[in-house]
């Protein structure tokens, strides 16, 4: 076990330079800059501003210099804030994106796996149907459509909830809500489906031939090995849902990772998009090495070498 973390571990560092210079490639060759403005800047203006921030340097030097400073732990400045880091940016942005996206994953995994189990024991009924049904509805309306919808319904209509926002845990609700409907879905269909190729296995049908009570074969014997392929699904789930969806954010005016990573992109802010995606990336290696180590655990005949 512990030399393949360590191995995998190791593996993240090329993972990670190969984004980091895909990003950089594509960033640069996107026409326009940090300094494009509606009302251009003056040629020498531009001029010193590339001087100070290396960027009159070829390509390949701000790359080097780029990757020198990200080993160290420095993602370098923003062009937006230019009296903050990258680093300390993202920092105070990932509390707020992460406590939506770890609410809005409690509410799919709790919502989802126990829907998928009842309609797969209960199949072709019409608890079965229901599941089905809202795990369609949900799996094929936008997030932001969902998000406008549920702030015209309870924000507009009904006054229960606020319409965006930070500060307060109502301002939670409608995001975490808007955010959970699809992962939700996608995990009750997956659920559904692996338990009930489970369900028709051979020791599920001796379980029952032994007598042994309905809660116990589900539970104890079918779950385990159900929960597996939803386990495989968990790790991307999560770490879409933990980074940051950026239309909710923006939708509800919550300052997460995801809405400074919008504002990056139509800034050309350089070093606040290379931080960004260099978070997701990392985020979502360690969250996929995470679900592959809980394999072990889930099933003990799972062992790494």
């Amino acid at each position: 076990m512990g030399k393949y973390f360590l191995g995998r571990l190791l593996w993240m560092a090329p993972v990670l330079i190969g984004i980091s210079l895909i990003t950089f490639l594509v960033m640069h060759l996107v026409p326009g800059g940090p300094w494009s403005r509606e009302k251009q800047l003056a040629p020498a203006v531009i001029e010193n501003l590339n001087r100070r921030y290396g960027l009159d340097d070829p390509l390949w030097k701000q790359y080097v210099v780029f990757l020198g400073r990200t080993l160290r732990g420095d993602l370098g400045v923003s062009y937006i804030y230019q009296d903050r880091s990258v680093t300390a940016i993202i920092l105070q942005g990932v509390p707020k994106t992460a406590a939506i996206g770890l609410l809005a994953f409690t509410v799919a995994l709790g919502v989802g796996v126990p829907l998928g189990m009842v309609a797969a024991i209960r199949h072709n009924t019409w608890m079965d149907y229901l599941s089905v049904q809202f795990a369609t509805v949900f799996a094929a309306i936008p997030g932001f459509i969902l998000a406008f919808l549920l702030i015209y319904v309870f924000a507009v209509q009904l006054h229960w909830l606020p319409t965006g926002g930070w500060g307060k845990p109502q301002q939670l609700v409608l995001p975490a809500a808007a955010l959970a409907a699809l992962p939700t879905a996608y995990i009750a269909r997956v659920a559904r489906a692996a338990m009930l190729e489970v369900l028709g296995q051979d020791y599920i049908r001796t379980a029952h031939a032994k007598g042994l009570a309905p809660a116990v074969v589900y539970y104890r014997h079918a779950l385990k090995n159900a929960l597996i392929p939803v386990l495989t699904i968990t790790g991307p789930e999560l770490a879409a849902l933990v980074t940051g969806s950026f239309i909710i954010e923006q939708v509800f005016s919550i300052p997460g990772v995801g809405r400074l990573f919008v504002q990056g992109v139509f800034q050309r802010d350089y070093g606040l998009i290379m931080g960004s995606v260099l978070f997701y990336a990392g985020v979502i290696a360690l969250l996929n090495l995470l679900v592959d180590l809980l394999y072990s655990l889930v099933d003990p005949r799972i062992r790494f070498g």
